[in-house]
């Protein structure tokens, strides 16, 4: 307990006062890309962070980008389907989600998925090696379809677009500064990098998103960037936001496995 309280404070913000509700808090996970071993250990933390914080309306909310690059976007699915049955868990659909969607039916964008990640996607439902290298992308549609249970389809196709908190919003990418919300393009909230990122003015929200890595937390007054890169650096975020408050929960591959840390501020 004394350890929950001593990161709690000493972790306390620079930047805005942004605030989530009263009686809410709301864990954050960056992209996972395949790394179900990052995201096991993760989701052991968040658990018993929130078991030893005050008692509060707790949402966990993954950013995007469960699957590709890393070696399990299988587990990935069904790890965050099976958390989802037991707690609060909303998932942002994210770009690679999205290519890997329409993979089925659309032989360009399955040839862009497989450039960007995809193979290991595909390989992780069981597909034989030597089977994907052989087949032609007629052939690996319909071994995607073959393999790739429905279940895992409608469970992708059920993720949302954007999420508000107080005065937060979380959105996989980020949007197009200057329009409101409601107003923003699944492809914008998807996809976009500038203007989004450069952008220094305020927005109607503290923007938290994934899809851009970078090597240590990045907080802005106007957003907050959170995918540390699971697949490339080994290290997944969590941001922890309660009242004015937050906080760090990471997983960090290292040379004797997989450890926890607790970033005090963000680099």
């Amino acid at each position: 307990m004394f350890q929950f309280l001593r990161q709690f404070f000493r972790s306390a913000p620079a930047g805005p006062a942004a605030k989530m509700p009263a009686g809410q808090r709301a864990y954050v996970i960056g992209d996972v890309h395949g790394r179900l071993d990052l995201l096991e250990q993760l989701i052991d933390a968040v658990e018993q962070d929130d078991g030893e914080a005050s008692p509060a309306e707790t949402t966990v909310i993954l950013l995007g980008d469960l699957v590709d690059r890393g070696p399990d976007s299988a587990g990935v699915i069904d790890r965050a389907r099976r958390w989802k049955t037991a707690r609060q868990v909303r998932i942002l659909a994210g770009n690679h989600e999205e290519m890997f969607l329409e993979s089925f039916t659309d032989l360009n964008v399955l040839r862009h998925f497989l450039k960007h990640g995809g193979r290991e996607t595909v390989l992780s439902y069981g597909v034989d090696q030597r089977r994907y290298n052989e087949a032609s992308l007629e052939e690996l549609q319909e071994i995607m379809r073959r393999h790739v249970p429905d279940a895992d389809r409608k469970f992708l196709e059920s993720f949302e677009e954007y999420i508000t908190l107080g005065d937060y919003a979380f959105v996989h990418a980020g949007i197009n500064p200057g329009l409101p919300l409601v107003a923003q393009t699944r492809r914008d909230m998807l996809w976009i990098r500038d203007p989004f990122l450069g952008f220094a003015g305020p927005h109607s929200h503290v923007i938290v998103h994934g899809h851009t890595i970078v090597e240590h937390v990045e907080e802005r007054s106007n957003r907050i960037g959170i995918d540390t890169g699971a697949y490339r650096l080994g290290r997944l975020t969590a941001l922890v936001l309660e009242g004015t408050g937050r906080r760090y929960i990471q997983a960090v591959q290292g040379d004797n496995g997989i450890g926890i840390e607790y970033p005090a501020v963000a680099a």
